[in-house]
């Protein structure tokens, strides 16, 4: 049986971790452009220069930009949300060719796991996920992931297709870095 103290202890708890919670949403740009800057830094990191011999083997993914400009806020973090989840997903499967730094690699994906959650946790409490953009962002996105693991399979997860992929994740980070700057 609990006490009267138990329950305001649990009550504290619950109330305190909302407010939290709510406060972490409020920062929650700030907090991204950390984990941007972090990760980009990461990714620079994980390899070296990139190699001269991939140079030739160039490839273009075209990042749907339109996604990141939509009318409201909450509709760029969920843009940003699915874009870390597809980033994670394509760095954390067959990266034995890649040569990269594992620490560094971990840290990238352990930072990205954790924004996802924090992105979930606000984008849940605004309610928002169901009516985005009527799903054709997601589907833009989709597709330009898609074409990166398509390119990745090609090529056997080959260094020089990591490296590549390891660019554009770049590139895709310094976009939204600088559309959550404008926000």
């Amino acid at each position: 049986i609990m006490n009267a103290f138990g329950l305001m202890q649990i009550g504290l708890i619950l109330s305190s971790t909302t407010i939290i919670s709510s406060l972490q949403c409020k920062h929650l740009p700030l907090q991204q452009r950390k984990v941007i800057e972090n990760s980009l830094r990461l990714l620079d990191k994980m390899g070296k220069k990139f190699p001269q011999q991939c140079l030739r083997e160039k490839m273009s993914f075209r990042f749907p930009t339109q996604v990141l400009q939509p009318r409201q806020k909450e509709s760029v973090g969920v843009a940003i949300e699915v874009i870390f989840q597809h980033i994670f997903h394509i760095f954390s499967k067959n990266l034995t060719l890649a040569a990269w730094d594992g620490t560094a690699l971990d840290q990238f994906q352990n930072g990205l796991h954790l924004q996802i959650e924090q992105l979930e946790a606000c984008i849940i409490k605004k309610h928002t996920q169901h009516h985005w953009s009527k799903e054709v962002n997601r589907l833009k996105l989709k597709k330009y992931f898609q074409k990166i693991d398509c390119f990745l399979e090609d090529k056997q997860h080959d260094r020089c297709s990591w490296e590549i992929s390891r660019a554009e994740m770049r590139r895709c980070l310094q976009l939204i870095d600088k559309m959550t700057r404008k926000l």
